[in-house]
């Protein structure tokens, strides 16, 4: 099976001649959004189907900017341009997120909220919206389905309730449904930061329900999320999943080292193949994948640039074209505009891009059909509907290096929810209630819901994005060899006798990573924060965060990874 993930983000690296490759041999399939972004996603596309929210370039005309579960300043940097000029015009910044990060410094409210209380928070400033008649009920009566389910839940909890179990005070939350109150434009810019936990679907649809109860989308307010569904994709003409076997069974990313270690599956896996991707590092329940991949019966085959964890466990290593070394097609990461690169330089010693590999192994394997000879050009204009008008007549592989190309709406200005796309529901409204949602996901997931944290050790571990890596990728550059601290709040630290101390034993039942300590105000008390995405080589046990976050915990939404719901106990190293 493959054993892949996102890679270098274009269209071609990513799963294009890989995908033809893996379908017609009859691989079992992978469900890859469980890892990231899948719990997003499902909230978006369940409360507004697949469009367009809004540009990031909105931000830098709103009265009012949110930034919640969104580390901006490391993995979202086109927003962050864009909300320190609608500062410098008077704006007011809003951020909500348990860590001081560097956008968290720059508001002008932070909501240091504990994990996973996201939706008691949105529901208690939707009670308060409705307390100061804010809510606009025209607006709701005719494009918002479940409003009232959704407010019998938010008026549970008030100001004051939902303070005490999100860990913030009551004026704060009062002083964000104020504001919210107040501006006349409104940009909501949500992360995955939020997503990662038992109820991070919840959370996510209860936040972005807050525009659509006041009513401000269009007219210079939105969401910024659903960027992917401002691109004409045609992923059935690149990936051709008409080639998969009638009875192909599809396998959850998430549970892959459960099933490498246990058997658990009929027939078990018995030969990987691992590109775009460092499971070791990146998946959850670190040491289970670790003795998966270590058993002499799994056959494994990868693709990199250098020697991860991962390839480590291979018994074949195919050498990888960096993306400075081969053309691709690119989509946005969270905004609206299409590019084409074309290589830097030529593919360097033996390396070859993921193309050329899986074109290559189909002709080995005797996959005679045309698809497998298709070049890198024709490969983008598979990827891409040449027939949309926002290209211009131009194909896909044809795009001009030198500029962007804008994903516009029919009337040839940037895609705004309610100015020129709308809610692609089966309803056609903005669904608080959906059933899509709980067809796909259980009969919970009809409306956002909250399920309290229940642990077996006392601190809750987050993990953030680095601003030396992309996940777990440069972690052999010199800025990542170094370990990340654990960050811990001062209460916390003396309660445990750590002031003074330099590094610390970060464990639960599932690993133990040894980390240097910095005693910050930066966490609330009850939350401790390391960045993502360290090799194994930064501690001393030979383990890394992931080693103890759950593999088995899943998301309400998605059977998402649950990262920021991990509970730890800290003590001398």
């Amino acid at each position: 099976m493959p054993l892949n993930y996102a890679g270098p983000h274009g269209f071609l690296a990513g799963d294009s001649m890989s995908a033809r490759f893996f379908n017609r041999m009859g691989a079992s399939q992978l469900y890859r959004w469980a890892l990231c972004g899948g719990v997003r996603r499902e909230a978006w596309t369940g409360t507004y189907g697949a469009v367009a929210g809004c540009p990031p370039e909105f931000a830098a005309r709103a009265d009012l900017n949110v930034v919640w579960g969104n580390n901006a300043t490391v993995a979202n940097v086109h927003l962050v341009r864009c909300v320190r000029l609608a500062k410098r015009a008077g704006g007011k910044l809003v951020v909500v997120d348990p860590l001081r990060t560097k956008i968290a410094e720059q508001a002008d409210l932070h909501l240091a909220l504990l994990p996973g209380t996201d939706t008691l928070l949105a529901w208690s400033v939707a009670a308060e919206l409705e307390r100061l008649g804010a809510l606009n009920d025209a607006f709701i009566d005719r494009h918002v389905l479940g409003a009232e389910e959704f407010m019998a839940r938010a008026r549970q909890w008030p100001a004051a309730r939902a303070a005490a179990t999100c860990g913030l005070r009551e004026d704060q939350i009062l002083t964000f449904a104020r504001w919210l109150a107040e501006a006349q434009s409104l940009v909501l810019a949500p992360g995955n930061g939020l997503e990662r936990g038992r109820n991070g679907g919840s959370g996510i649809r209860a936040a972005i329900a807050l525009p659509a109860l006041l009513g401000r989308l269009g007219k210079g307010s939105g969401i910024v999320l659903g960027a992917p569904d401002a691109f004409p994709k045609t992923p059935a003409k690149l990936q051709r999943p008409d080639l998969v076997p009638v009875g192909t069974r599809t396998l959850t990313i998430n549970d892959v080292g459960r099933h490498l270690v246990d058997d658990d599956i009929d027939p078990p896996i018995r030969a990987l193949f691992i590109y775009n991707h460092n499971p070791i590092v990146v998946h959850p329940d670190q040491n289970r994948m670790r003795r998966g991949l270590a058993r002499t019966e799994i056959f494994a085959v990868g693709i990199e640039l250098t020697m991860t964890e991962s390839m480590a466990h291979c018994d074949v290593i195919l050498p990888a074209a960096s993306h400075f070394e081969h053309a691709d097609l690119y989509p946005s990461y969270g905004h609206h505009w299409l590019q084409r690169a074309e290589a830097v330089i030529p593919p360097v010693g033996e390396s070859l891009p993921n193309t050329e590999i899986f074109r290559r192994l189909a002709g080995r394997f005797g996959f005679d059909e045309p698809c497998f000879k298709a070049s890198d050009a024709e490969l983008m204009d598979d990827a891409i509907d040449a027939a949309d008008p926002r290209l211009g007549g131009v194909r896909p592989s044809e795009i001009p290096t030198h500029k962007a190309l804008q994903m516009t709406g029919p009337d040839g200005k940037p895609m705004v929810l309610f100015e020129n796309v709308f809610p692609a529901t089966p309803s056609g409204k903005i669904e608080l209630k959906s059933e899509t949602l709980a067809n796909r996901w259980g009969a919970a997931a009809l409306l956002p819901g909250w399920r309290a944290r229940t642990a077996s050790h006392p601190l809750m571990l987050i993990s953030p994005a680095s601003d030396q890596r992309i996940s777990s990728s440069m972690g052999h550059l010199a800025g990542s060899i170094a370990a990340p601290p654990l960050q811990m709040n001062p209460r916390d630290a003396r309660q445990r006798d750590l002031i003074g101390c330099r590094h610390v034993r970060v464990w639960n039942d599932r690993g133990e990573v040894v980390l240097p300590l910095e005693i910050t105000e930066d966490v609330p008390p009850g939350v401790v924060a390391s960045e993502k995405g360290a090799w194994l080589s930064t501690s001393t046990t030979g383990q890394t965060i992931s080693a103890l976050v759950s593999a088995d915990l899943k998301a309400d939404l998605a059977e998402g990874a649950c990262f920021n719901d991990t509970s730890v106990e800290v003590s001398r190293a």
